[in-house]
């Protein structure tokens, strides 16, 4: 706030003021704050009011010492006044983004878990593993086509949102860059898919590959980056919900047999034809594609030359597992095993993830003009994303086998066999893999020191393909799902170790400190309770229930029962979020 001798200056400086001299003050205040409301009506009016007081040359109506008061008060004052006006301004932006943001992920994770389950049962674990193995491999070349171009055109699109010319030339560049790309990667997929020999003794893969490179393909002219890049998360939570339910809704009536797995690819496809017809009916309104001067590739070059690295091994390190795993099981049931275990994991991870998108292009400006603010932005969505994740960890852990069943619908038979043995030992991704999100987008990118996180991908990817390979099919030879999973779980702890090391300067204080230890302790004592009380509800509502009534009420149950502990353990130690939400 401003000083008190400032403020008191200005207000004596009130007193013994005529109407019309309080209506030249109101003029100037209107003047000086309304330019953050963007209000043209008001600032004209204010202007024009400004220059009728000073024809009539109003300050000879004030004494002298109201007039040096008022010419000494005033600006500061209002200085201060503006300057808490944009903080609070920002601060409100930024929680707003946040709750929105929330919104569509818990949306976006309800309607998942509405046609997961029915697609688990309607095309069973094999028919799952095929689809899921397919994807893994044509996502490759998605990475390919895009090579980091989102994250790097967030960061330059941030740096000039403020100037259309600017903005709208950085859109072009980029869009070209990722077209010739697109192509080029689809050229390589094209090759691959029709000379390995792998492809070729399995027919069917064929069509499922080239219906999903549809994906990316479309892919090119979805623009999200610019519409990331100006905060535009009302319009992408509510066209993310919108599309999700149509294309839920045609799950549920076109996918009714195993054989129909080619039309849930299709199905799939179109969710992102649809975002893309969006994106580009609202995108004229925020950049033009008029060339206005020279385009200048070569500035992105050294950078992106590091960020094709990165994608790459960003790739094979996330897919490694299913991949591999699809390889050592020919049948691909442990691929569908393992993608019913992950399913909750990516749902998480997702949540964390989504909210990199409000606090990245936040994190690049502060870096730049405010080091303590971007300090506090680095604790504050940790914060975030411990909190959400810490519980979760705990209640899939103690409940993998009731989750697992509901997902599946496996509750007396072989299928999916290992699901939930998978899902417990994945949970550790979502603090691992969440983490490390955050420090390379809110560390890493800001201070363009991306070769830090290539170097842990890379040693990622090594070390994915040998613990994958020996646990899967060395060590755990009957359960290959439980030991690729094992492998997985290891490395990702390793690579968060790796760029905590790197980034020591901010990531220490952003993950260790007092307050994530309070959301610790609370995780680790509702896990006990889940891993203890769970078996006994379970027992208890056997003979009175059948099986998948069972697992669900144990599983809301619990889950009330850990959430209501959870908060008000955290409550009670004084966790910084809770308390700021109770007290507001």
């Amino acid at each position: 706030m401003w000083s008190m001798s400032s403020q008191q200056l200005f207000l004596k400086s009130l007193r013994g003021m005529k109407l019309v001299n309080l209506l030249h003050l109101l003029c100037h205040v209107t003047v000086f704050t309304i330019a953050p409301l963007k209000s043209m009506l008001i600032f004209t009016i204010a202007r024009i009011c400004l220059v009728y007081f000073r024809t009539c040359n109003l300050k000879n109506t004030f004494n002298e010492k109201n007039i040096e008061s008022y010419t000494c008060a005033l600006p500061i004052y209002l200085a201060k006044l503006n300057k808490q006006y944009i903080i609070i301004s920002m601060q409100t932006k930024i929680k707003t983004s946040i709750i929105v943001n929330l919104i569509k992920t818990i949306t976006l994770t309800l309607f998942s878990f509405l046609t997961f389950p029915w697609v688990c049962r309607i095309l069973t674990d094999s028919q799952l593993g095929v689809y899921s193995w397919c994807v893994s491999f044509v996502y490759y070349f998605l990475i390919l086509a895009r090579i980091s171009i989102p994250n790097i055109a967030v960061r330059e699109c941030v740096k000039v949102k403020d100037d259309p010319n600017k903005l709208s030339m950085k859109a072009q560049e980029f869009f070209i860059l990722q077209a010739i790309l697109t192509i080029s990667s689809f050229i390589l997929l094209t090759i691959i898919t029709l000379t390995v020999p792998i492809f070729r003794s399995n027919s069917d893969y064929i069509p499922l590959i080239f219906i999903l490179s549809i994906n990316f393909l479309s892919g090119v002219f979805s623009f999200e980056w610019v519409f990331e890049a100006l905060e535009k998360h009302i319009y992408l939570s509510i066209r993310s919900i919108i599309i999700t339910a149509i294309i839920d809704i045609l799950i549920f009536v076109f996918v009714r047999y195993p054989s129909h797995i080619e039309i849930y690819a299709s199905i799939n496809v179109l969710l992102t034809v649809l975002t893309v017809a969006s994106n580009l009916i609202y995108l004229p309104k925020l950049v033009k594609f008029k060339k206005t001067e020279k385009y200048n590739f070569k500035q992105y070059f050294p950078t992106l030359f590091t960020l094709f690295i990165i994608s790459f091994l960003v790739a094979v390190y996330d897919k490694t597992d299913t991949f591999i795993l699809g390889i050592i099981d020919p049948s691909k049931a442990s691929v569908g095993s393992y993608a019913v275990g992950i399913k909750a994991i990516e749902i998480v991870i997702g949540v964390i993830t989504a909210l990199g998108t409000v606090f990245m292009p936040r994190a690049v400006k502060y870096y730049e003009n405010d080091l303590v603010k971007y300090q506090n932005l680095n604790k504050y969505s940790a914060n975030i994303g411990l909190i959400i994740v810490i519980p979760l960890i705990a209640i899939f852990t103690g409940l993998a086998k009731p989750i697992t069943s509901l997902i599946c619908g496996n509750y007396a038979n072989n299928l999916y066999k290992d699901a939930d043995k998978v899902l417990i030992i994945l949970c550790s991704l979502m603090v691992t893999y969440s983490l490390s999100h955050i420090i390379y987008t809110q560390i890493l990118i800001p201070s363009k020191k991306e070769k830090y996180y290539m170097l842990a991908m890379g040693a990622g990817f090594i070390l994915n393909i040998g613990f994958s390979l020996l646990f899967g099919l060395v060590l755990f030879r009957s359960s290959p799902a439980f030991g690729v999973a094992l492998g997985t779980s290891l490395v990702d702890f390793i690579v968060l170790v790796f760029l905590i090391i790197f980034t020591h300067k901010y990531s220490i204080k952003m993950i260790f400190n007092i307050n994530n230890l309070k959301i610790l302790i609370a995780g680790i004592a509702i896990g006990l309770l889940t891993y203890f009380v769970s078996p006994l509800l379970i027992s208890t509502f056997n003979n009175l229930m059948p099986i998948q009534y069972n697992y669900l009420l144990v599983l809301i149950i619990m889950t009330l029962i850990d959430g209501i502990i959870y908060l008000l353990s955290l409550f009670i130690a004084k966790e910084k979020l809770i308390r700021s939400i109770v007290h507001k």
